[in-house]
């Protein structure tokens, strides 16, 4: 037995990634990690790797509450998944073997290491996009453009998503792939509507590092005829409702062994095979809508309410009114008589009176129940989402309390 081999996510994706396949092939199990986070992940390793887990990968986990944790998966899960998506693309009536696999993502994630595992077993093109690339849309449209003689496939955060329609030379890029996953975080309905009026072939997708990415995925036509929702099932999982809480359920072939803690593996806790993912969702006419993290609900006011749903329809509501708004956050800090309130954190757009959009703000939100209307307003010049498009809410509760 040897100790899980760590490597540090730096420099040149291509670089590391040659690494990946020739430690699997000798059964190794990899820790990827960027530097910032490399004594917290050591702190989990174990000292020897077990021989059962054959080899895996062990990649940063964490929802919305902020929680860090170290996930084990196998490469015959990554594998699974691969397969699944490859099975889905045919009913599509994709080739996955004639495809090109554009990955602007970064390897210490699962959303960054999945296209690599799926070009390997498709036997795809691989097509690096520097991240800083995706800022420049005329470069990138000058520098990789998808060919025309292969379907190019291409997976996002909304956050990159959002900053390529703002340009037109964003726009012309994306309307030239054949299908684009969109994930990671909930789609602006502003987003949504500037790439069906362009023709935009998004898949709006749901999954988790715990599940190798993907267990479910819109089909492009469907997202283009207006429909909503993640879609349904890929054809290596299952998803139900937990009765209720109204959680999202997961049974599949790529659910990760556990998570490393203390340098052991606590396996994930599963019933009869099921994994609670601590999204609540419902299911519609396109399959799994989500509705918010479960341990990011509060109570206030005797109701039970989800911040990340009322952050979205504020920003529904803001960009109705054609407000400067560059992003806001809601976090909930305690109420004597509510038990628990809304706070605003709010980023306006360069050159915009912070005041004014304030109070703006919170005459949209009187529209709201009371239960979901923030008490007060603060600006946050810094507020931010990290590289994938997510809030680190405990990062701003910090700020918040300070």
């Amino acid at each position: 037995m040897t100790a899980p081999q760590l490597l540090l996510a730096t420099g040149e994706r291509e670089a590391l990634a040659a690494q990946l396949p020739p430690l699997w092939q000798a059964g190794r199990t990899l820790a990827l990690v960027v530097p910032e986070e490399q004594a917290l992940l050591q702190a989990a390793l174990p000292a020897l790797a077990d021989p059962d887990w054959g080899a895996a990968v062990v990649l940063g986990s964490g929802g919305s509450s902020g929680g860090r944790r170290w996930c084990l998966q196998p490469l015959s899960h990554l594998q699974a998944a691969a397969a699944a998506t490859a099975a889905w693309l045919g009913g599509l009536g994709i080739d996955p073997g004639r495809c090109q696999l554009f990955n602007p993502l970064p390897l210490q994630h699962v959303s960054g290491l999945m296209p690599l595992v799926r070009a390997h077993c498709w036997g795809a093109q691989l097509v690096w996009l520097p991240p800083a690339l995706l800022r420049d849309p005329a470069r990138l449209l000058r520098e990789r453009p998808p060919s025309a003689d292969a379907p190019a496939l291409l997976s996002l955060v909304p956050t990159q998503l959002q900053r390529l329609l703002e340009q037109p030379e964003g726009v012309a890029w994306l309307q030239r792939f054949a299908l684009i996953w969109v994930g990671g975080s909930a789609l602006p309905a502003a987003a949504a509507r500037s790439c069906r009026a362009a023709g935009i072939r998004l898949s709006p997708c749901y999954g988790s590092t715990e599940t190798a990415a993907m267990v479910a995925a819109l089909a492009p036509d469907r997202f283009l005829a207006g429909e909503s929702g993640c879609g349904e099932a890929l054809p290596h999982a299952q998803l139900r409702l937990q009765p209720g809480s109204g959680a999202l359920e997961i049974r599949a072939t790529s659910l990760a062994l556990g998570h490393l803690e203390g340098g052991h593996l606590q396996p994930l806790p599963l019933q009869q095979g099921w994994w609670c993912s601590g999204d609540r969702a419902t299911f519609g006419a396109a399959g799994v809508e989500l509705l918010g993290r479960l341990d990011g609900a509060i109570h206030s006011g005797a109701e039970t309410v989800f911040p990340e749903q009322v952050e979205q329809r504020l920003c529904a509501l803001a960009l109705a009114a054609q407000l400067p708004l560059a992003e806001l956050l809601l976090l909930a800090e305690p109420d004597a008589l509510w038990g628990e309130r809304l706070v605003g954190l709010l980023r306006p757009q360069p050159g915009a009176d912070p005041q004014r959009l304030s109070q703006a703000l919170a005459a949209l939100a009187a529209q709201l129940p009371p239960s979901q209307r923030p008490r007060r307003w603060l600006v946050c010049p810094e507020l931010e989402r990290s590289p994938l498009g997510k809030w680190q809410r405990q990062r701003w509760r910090h700020w918040l309390e300070s």
